[in-house]
């Protein structure tokens, strides 16, 4: 654990922006998923009880790169768009969500994101931390593995490892990490350049 004091004494990458403990680290890694069909896991005694109500992949829009605007080149409209698609798709809210698992690359990607998610209004970000709603005992547990801050972010098995992370949390395997009575759970990441992919 580091403390903000911690975060604050790191060296600047960003003056006046951001420190270098807001940014995850540099990581290598891979992850790989086996899929069989249900028949396999049923005679195999697989635990089938986690389901994929809606997945959603979006990519660059022109707002993107003409608005001028810092948050939608981070990926703010992309994020929006796909959580939109996943919502209605499973007819599912983020007010029905109990556990996330956002892409958090830099700390302020995370502020951005609980708002493009709407697990918060627009502009509600700063309140959402700190009203405590967005950790045990608040709206929605986010990151509860650490997320890319604590783990780092190995490109192509991030997404994988957050599906993994919320297969356990829904599973109720996550050990001391375990969101109580975790039933719905939602899985983003994103890269710029551009895609983000949303999984309820």
């Amino acid at each position: 654990e580091i403390s903000a004091g911690q975060v604050m004494a790191s060296p600047e990458i960003w003056p006046g922006v951001m420190h270098r403990l807001m940014a995850c680290p540099p990581t290598c890694g891979a992850a790989a998923a086996v899929l069989v069909s249900e028949g396999f896991a049923a005679r195999h005694g697989l635990d089938t009880r986690v389901r994929i109500a809606a997945q959603a992949m979006t990519t660059d829009f022109e707002s993107t790169f003409a608005s001028h605007d810092m948050m939608r080149l981070v990926g703010y409209d992309m994020s929006a768009a796909a959580a939109g698609q996943v919502y209605e798709a499973a007819g599912i809210g983020p007010e029905d969500l109990d556990v996330v698992e956002l892409h958090d690359c830099f700390a302020q990607n995370e502020l951005i994101t609980y708002e493009a998610l709407v697990l918060c209004s627009e502009g509600g970000a700063q309140r959402f931390i700190a009203d405590g709603d967005n950790s045990y005992g608040g709206k929605v547990v986010t990151n509860p593995s650490g997320g890319l801050l604590s783990k780092g972010h190995p490109l192509g098995a991030t997404g994988l490892a957050q599906c993994y992370e919320l297969t356990h949390q829904l599973r109720g395997s996550a050990d001391a990490r375990q969101v109580e009575g975790a039933r719905v759970a939602l899985q983003h990441n994103l890269g710029l350049g551009g895609a983000c992919i949303v999984t309820l």
